[in-house]
Formats: structure tokens, sequence, C-alpha cells
């Protein structure tokens, strides 16, 4: 009697395969198929593993070969698409297969819980496919949105676009143009819209439920419940939903009939994972839609000099959207205040009040934005120079006033503010710098009468609060807005008509060379809250006040010209003289141990290894940016290459020595890493 062998790899970093014999039984409905999913054991426990081979034959002994628990028939076959999706994802960021393939799974499917899997497969079954698109309530569209619509909506093949327009110009509203006559083209057709935060998704999914009330929608990101993302996932999966919206896990989605995919603000880091597999959502949606030969949109205000370059190289193709789509919709007047003749008092100038005053007279939003939350970044005493830094990591730790707490932003650490110095007992203790807690408090000294809103992280860990926050302002109910990044993109709101920058100059002097880029990208997206809906004819230009004490860099000053493309070609300059991406590739290994020393020596080895790979450039090791966090030490190895392959055949050999390394100390690489 033939063996019936199945070979499957697990959610595991080993990178190997493992073999299983399959036996018929009663009522079975086959052989377990490629890309299908199976119930294994594994030591004392049963996993889920996928099928990735089939055959008769096996090297590991009779004696020790195990059965297969249990197929998965009810969860249809991933296509070989996908399974190529994971393995490029796996093989280029240097994971094992499994590790990918498993990992993007739904929790319930990996943990095997079957009750809850046939429950969300029979919701899926009593859900009606998607009619053929039905778009609703368009507006009309001006030239430059039309031509670039067409130029989507005509597109065949794999093709890249690039998306260039300032913040209000409406992408959204082209990305749904597009969305709509290829749904409409096949019934079976399917699209992913994606986004870069959780908080950008209702907004987007309320727009899109409204535009077309007859598709199925499958939200994927990090805030639904288990039970919401199984179905939703199982929803794209089969072809039920047609329209696919999701942060940056929803590029893994599997999902048969993919026509075309939307990367809105492509720029933002945030489509780059930090944790496990450290891929960037942006770069695999750009390879998938090479693979299927489909059309993708990359959107943004301020592309990233990726992107930039790509367009440049005639990779991309660049679509400007240059204009504000509303008629009667001006840009905001940007203005720089100097700090350095201008007093700041309680973080805010003489000029910024004044206008705040203006604003509050015609019943006007202002917003102010800080990118710090706590009340101050720390609190010191005057007398012998003690700081509030914590003593798990190599950070100060912020002063939270509710609660009169310190807390650690980096390893979550709180504690009582001591009512005296801890080394000389001096009862005065100062409170240095602002954050979002200490501005919410001085605009409420100079504005009683006025209705305050703060948003961050910590006015809004309530479940439901944040979108409290941002309903309160669409209604009207809010004068004053203080916000972090959280505010910066994506959002509406009517009738703000002035944005004050607080503090935005700690980012020019940055060890990260990217630190200039993401500033420029943060001041446009903020700004472009201001002046979004049609003006009176009486009424005073929106404006954006940016307070900083070097009004004379050349980050600001194209601020003022609104002119990224200026200040990009700056940058494109800096990067290509440094060999810095997108002019270079890097990897960056990364080690932690409870003494430095440990780490060093471990990058040091490390660093020996690659000598003997030409083209490749190794740096010294040092520590990193914040060296201790919760009491682990860090270092880290950067290494680059002008060559991608050069660079990849490089890490290809050199892991698998580090792997054979026999050390206590934890590593990790991460492939076109955002910071260094």
């Amino acid at each position: 009697m033939s063996l019936h062998i199945v070979r499957v790899v697990l959610d595991a970093p080993i990178d190997r395969s493992f073999d299983y014999r399959y036996q018929p039984s009663d009522g079975d409905e086959g052989m377990p198929q490629v890309g299908q999913l199976v119930a294994v054991p594994f030591g004392r426990r049963s996993v889920v593993g996928l099928v990735v081979s089939t055959g008769s034959s096996t090297d590991v002994p009779p004696e020790k070969l195990k059965d297969i628990a249990h197929c998965y028939h009810n969860i249809p076959s991933f296509d070989k698409a996908w399974l190529d999706l994971c393995r490029f994802a796996a093989s280029y960021y240097h994971r094992a297969l499994g590790e990918v393939a498993l990992n993007v799974l739904p929790k319930i499917i990996r943990q095997n819980k079957q009750k809850s899997i046939e429950k969300a497969l029979g919701a899926l079954d009593r859900m009606p496919k998607g009619k053929t698109a039905i778009s609703v309530g368009k507006p009309v569209l001006n030239a430059s949105q039309q031509q670039a619509a067409n130029t989507i909506i005509n597109a065949t093949g794999f093709s890249a676009f690039l998306l260039y327009g300032v913040t209000g110009s409406g992408k959204t509203e082209v990305y749904l143009r597009a969305v709509a006559e290829k749904l409409s083209r096949s019934p079976d057709a399917q699209v992913l819209l994606m986004v870069p935060e959780i908080n950008l998704t209702p907004q987007l999914e309320e727009r899109v439920h409204s535009r077309f009330p007859e598709e199925n929608i499958a939200l994927l990101h990090s805030g639904l419940s288990e039970g919401q993302r199984l179905r939703n996932w199982l929803a794209a999966m089969t072809g039920t939903a047609r329209i696919i919206l999701g942060t940056r896990l929803s590029v893994m989605v599997p999902a048969p009939n993919l026509s075309l995919i939307v990367v809105d603000e492509e720029h933002d880091p945030s489509y780059k994972q930090q944790e496990g597999l450290r891929y960037s959502a942006r770069d695999l949606a750009v390879w998938r839609a090479n693979y299927l030969k489909i059309p993708i949109v990359l959107g943004s205000a301020t592309p990233s000099l990726e992107s930039w370059r790509h367009v440049q190289m005639g990779r991309y193709q660049q679509m400007e959207l240059p204009e504000r789509a509303m008629e009667n919709v001006s840009h905001p007047e940007v203005s720089l205040i100097d700090t350095s003749s201008e007093p700041v008092v309680d973080g805010l100038t003489q000029p910024l009040v004044a206008a705040i005053q203006k604003r509050l007279g015609k019943n006007e939003i202002s917003l102010l934005f800080l990118n710090r939350r706590g009340f101050a970044p720390v609190i010191s005493c005057n007398a012998c120079g003690w700081m509030s830094t914590c003593h798990r990591c190599s950070a100060y730790m912020v002063y939270h006033k509710t609660g009169r707490l310190l807390r650690c932003h980096h390893c979550g650490l709180a504690r009582i503010i001591p009512k005296c110095c801890p080394d000389c007992g001096n009862l005065d203790l100062q409170a240095l710098g602002q954050g979002t807690q200490r501005i919410e408090e001085n605009i409420r000294h100079l504005f009683p009468e006025a209705r305050v809103q703060r948003i961050d992280a910590d006015s809004t860990s309530r479940k439901g609060a944040l979108q409290q926050a941002f309903d309160s302002i669409y209604r009207g109910e809010t004068d004053i807005v203080i916000g972090t990044q959280m505010i910066a993109k994506g959002h509406d709101f009517q009738n703000l008509t002035l944005v004050g920058v607080l503090d935005p100059d700690t980012a020019l002097f940055s060890h990260d060379y990217r630190a200039g880029e993401r500033l420029f990208a943060q001041l446009m997206q903020v700004a472009g809250r201001a002046g979004r809906n049609a003006m009176k004819a009486d009424a005073n230009p929106a404006q954006v006040m940016i307070q900083t004490r070097y009004p004379k860099h050349p980050l600001y000053q194209a601020m003022c010209q609104r002119r990224y493309d200026a200040y990009i070609h700056e940058l494109m300059e800096e990067r290509k003289m440094a060999g810095f991406p997108p002019f270079g590739y890097q990897a960056l290994l990364m080690a932690e141990a409870k003494d430095i020393n440990k780490a060093m020596a471990f990058l040091q080895v490390a660093k020996s290894l690659l000598a003997k790979h030409h083209g490749i450039t190794v740096s010294d090791a040092i520590p990193m940016a914040v060296m201790r966090v919760a009491n682990v030490e860090r270092a880290q190895l950067l290494v680059e290459s002008v060559s991608r392959p050069l660079l990849q055949s490089a890490l290809s050999d050199w892991l698998p020595q580090l792997k054979a390394q026999k050390t206590q100390v934890r590593w990790s690489i991460e492939i076109d890493p955002l910071s260094i």
C-alpha cells in the first residue's frame, strides 16, 4: 500500500518543513492539497500547519511518522499567488515560510478553535454576495482628478501610479472612482484599500459604505475582535467581500480576485511592521500588484523618497493634483513665528495667542499640534540637577499631571512624583518643557470660556473615546483642539481655520537621517486640516502658524511656499552623497542582552563574519539611541550596499552563520530599516 505523505510548514522560526502521514477515513473529503490548512501533532501539542507539497515517499522512519489529525476542508485552500507572496516575504525579510504564512492568519484559526471557525463560516454562508457595484453620491471631479481617475481606470496589466496631491485635493475621490469602475467590470473583482492607521479606518469605511451600499466590505485592522477579524478575513478569502479595507496587515489577506490595490498615505511609517516579521506593507503591496499584473495607486501629499526615486527611474507614473478639490477653497497661509525674538510663555507666543482669540471671536476652530503627550517631558531639581530618569530605561520619565504620575513611554513603568528631590531633598521640583496636558492647562487658563478638546494616547485610551472626541469636533462642540499626530491626517473638520504648530525643531537635529522627511510630511498633514471647506466671502484665509527658532531653515521655507518638490530635491542630493536610501540598501542587526558588553561582543563577531563579502559596507557596532529598555540593553550593527542583490546574497550567507553561534544574546534582523 502506497504512502500518502503531506509536507507541512509550522508557525516557527525554523526554516524547514515536516512530513506527516495521511490515512483516509470514512467520510473523508480526500487527501489535503497544497495550500490547505491541517492540524498536526507537534510534540505534545496539536498545531495548525500549511501544506506545501504532497508525495508518496519520505526520509522519516515509519515508526516516527505521525498522522495528520484534521484537514480544514471547510476553509478553501490558499492559491498559488498567495503562497508565492508568503514565499517572497519569507525570502526577502529572511524569515521562515511557516512563520510568515501562519502568523498572518486570524488567531482563532491558529489556535485550532473548530467551533468558532464553523460559526464564522455559517455566518458567511448567510451573507449575500455583493452585487455589481452601484456607486452613488458622486461629486463632480475637477480636471486633474478626472485625468488621474481615467489613467488608473484605463491601465492594463501592472502599473504603479504615484498620486501626488496636496491635502484636500480629493485623492480619496479618485480612488473611489477607480474602485467603482474595477468592480463594475467583473462580478468577482476585488479591490484592496489600505490606510496607515486604525483611527483613519472608520471615516473611510463610512465613506465607502455610503458610496457602495450594495457591497460587502471586509474591514481588517488590529482594533477588531478576534471573531470579527476571522469573519472579515474569510469574507475576503472566499470573495464574498469585494472591497477590503484595512491597515498594513491587510496586505497579506488572501483575495482570489484582486484587480486593484490602493495605498493611501504611502509615505507613512506605520506601514512598516516593527515587531516580528518587520515587513513594509507598501513594498509588499507593490510586489503583489506586479505579480498579479494589476494596477496599484500610491497616494500622498508628501511622497516617500523611495517612491519619488521610482518616478525618476520611470518605474512609477506620477499624477499630480495641485489644487484643493472644493471650489472657493484655497490653501492656508503659512507663517513662521521666530521664537528667538518672540518670547514663548507656557508654550505659546503672543501672535499665536492673538490668532486663537481672533478665531474664537468668529466661532471658528483652532488646532494646536504638539507631538508630545503628557504634562512635561521631564521634571528636574534646580538645586542638584536631578532628573526624572527611568531606572529601567535610558530615558526620562514623563510627567503626567493626571494622577501626579511619572511614566516611562518606553517600558510603561509608572510611579508617584516624589514630594522632594530623591538626591538632595529640595522641595522645589520643576517641570521642564511642554506636553499636550500642559498646553491644555495653559489654554484653559487663557480662554476660560472656550470649549477645549485634547486628543492624544492618554485622553483616548478608553474604548470609544477617540471617536467620541472626533464626533464632538464634527458636531461643532469644540473651539480649540490640542493633539498629537493622531489628529494630523485624514480628518475633515468643519470650520477649522487655524493650525498652530508648537516646538517642531527637535526633529531638525535628530540622529535619524529620515527625521526631516518625516517632519515635513507631518507639518503638511496637520497644515492640511485648516480651511478644507469653502470660506465665506468676508472670511479671513485659513492660517498655519509654526513656532520655530530656525525660520530660515530650508524645510520651513519650503513649507511656506508649499514646495515639497523643492525640499525633496535637496533631501535627494543629501541621500545620494551619503549613499543612503533610496540610493543604497540597508539591513540592521539588533542585539539585546542584560549586559551591553555581551551585545556588543556578539555584534563584533557578526561583523567579522561579513569581512569576506565584497560590495558590502559594515559600520561599527554601537549602542542604540535608547540603549536600555526594561532592563535590557541594546546595540546595533548597520550593513549597507549600493546593490540590493549583493546585500541579499550576503545576508543569505551570513544569517545561518549567526544562527549557528552559541550565544545568550537575543538578536534580530531588519531589512530596509526606517530608522538607524
